[in-house]
This record gives C-alpha cells, structure tokens and sequence, in this order.
C-alpha cells in the first residue's frame, strides 16, 4: 500500500527537470534577500552581533561592519549566481562557508527564540552541500554549450 502511494507520488519526467532550477531559485532568495538586508539594515544587525555572546570573537575576527559588508556582499552575489545556476558549485560552497560563522554569532545563543531560526540556517547548509555535490541541474548555466 505505502510503495503504490510513493509510486503515485512520484514525479513525471517533465515535472523532474523543473525541480533543479525551483530548487536552485528557492535556495538563493534567502541570501539574495538577506544579502540586500546587510546594506539596508546594516545598523541593526550590527547591533544584533554585539549582542550576541560571540560578540568578542567576532571582534576578535576583524571589524563587524567591514565583516558584514562582507557577508552580504558574498550572500548577495552567490545567491544571484547559485540562482542562474552559473558557477553553482563554487557558488553553494562560499555561501556554506559564509553561513556557518554567521550561524554561530547570531543563533548559537542561550535565547530560546533562536532554536527555529539556528535550526533554518542548519536545514539550508544541508541544501547548500545538495546542491554541491549535485551542480547545477536542469537548466543551470553551468550546462550550456560553449
């Protein structure tokens, strides 16, 4: 009963080559988006590092605002790429590697209210080492002929 449920589940050879591409689009919009909320709301997401307990190691690491011009710099032109599917590997691991120590300074807190958002950023390294191993997929500009 429950393989004839998966069965029907199963989607279509048309259906399939559309999911890399959503896949990819989904993915990158939470950096394009966040990436854009470093410059917009720059001040208060310094405000947010330094209330964070990580706030002297981050200091520790250079400069907040410099490291968060950074960040939203990479978050920004990685999610656009990552998105187009150009460079997708390369792509998906700076975000990764951006990801992790901004995981660690804002979510990595003793405040409860962090649990869902640190558990997010958790759910989106995995997709982002998905996307690593798989490329680009389906219509990723990685593939086009040269």
């Amino acid at each position: 009963m429950f393989r004839t449920i998966e069965n029907r589940l199963t989607p279509g050879p048309n259906t399939k080559k559309w999911i890399d591409p959503i896949f990819r689009v989904l993915i990158s919009l939470i950096f394009i988006i966040g990436g854009l909320g470093h410059f917009g709301q720059h001040q208060m997401m310094l405000d947010r590092m330094a209330e964070s307990p990580w706030a002297g190691t981050v200091d520790m690491i250079g400069d907040p605002s410099i490291l968060l011009w950074l960040s939203g710099g990479i978050f920004l032109v990685a999610g656009l790429t990552l998105a187009l599917g150009w460079m997708t590997r390369t792509s998906a691991l700076l975000l990764f590697v951006t990801l992790v120590p901004v995981t660690i300074a804002i979510h990595v807190v003793p405040d409860s209210s962090h649990v869902g958002p640190l558990f997010k950023n958790i759910a989106i390294l995995g997709a982002l080492l998905l996307i690593w191993a798989r490329g680009a997929g389906a219509y990723g500009l990685d593939n086009r002929s040269l």
